[in-house]
């Protein structure tokens, strides 16, 4: 098996677990899919959930840990996501959510199992983008809390990805992130000549 699905801290587990037993915190999410939700609903797949910052010196990208991302399951298929924060009290709940990123998200999972290699799956969020993908760490022992994007790293981004670049298929990091680079810096705004 291609995938190495790391482990979620044990409270930021407990926090989801906690707030799916909980009728007010699903009621108020606002969520039909997890009100109408026939059986239990279970969180499966935790995926650490990244931030890609631009760093300094210029061209240099850093992430940062920005929570952990569970696929909530009822019966054969997720209906919703549920999000971890850590805060300085430990890991918390943050929110449940649904819409074309959790489908998208299981689908790109399910794709990454025949991808020739062997991966760590992590999300990565570019902010500026509005765009998500997945992304396979080559190294599948690494801590899931850290690091950054490894040059041959597959990002996979997700639907609905920005125009232009096309879901669901795997790029190299080295090829996908000039491409990110350039549509995420302003473009400088040239005065005219008097």
């Amino acid at each position: 098996m291609p995938l190495h699905v790391p482990p979620a801290p044990a409270p930021a587990l407990r926090t989801v677990l906690t707030a799916l037993s909980s009728p007010t915190a699903v009621r108020e999410a606002r969520t039909p899919s997890l009100l109408g939700a026939r059986g239990p609903m279970t969180p499966e797949l935790p995926l650490p959930l990244h931030v890609l910052d631009r760093g300094a010196p210029e061209g240099v990208w850093a992430t940062r840990l920005a929570g952990w991302r569970f696929l909530i399951r009822s019966q054969d298929r997720a209906v919703a996501a549920a999000e971890t924060v850590l805060t300085a009290d430990g890991w918390a709940f943050a929110r449940f959510f649904e819409g074309p990123y959790v489908a998208s998200t299981e689908r790109a999972l399910r794709h990454a199992e025949t991808v020739e290699g062997s991966y760590q799956p992590r999300l990565l969020s570019v902010p500026g983008l509005y765009m998500l993908t997945l992304w396979l760490h080559g190294d599948r022992a690494a801590d899931p809390a850290t690091g950054r994007p490894d040059a041959t790293d597959l990002l996979v981004p997700l639907a609905p990805a920005p125009p232009g670049i096309a879901a669901h298929l795997p790029h190299r990091v080295e090829d996908l992130l000039p491409v990110l680079t350039h549509r995420v810096t302003p473009t400088r705004l040239l005065s005219s000549p008097a």
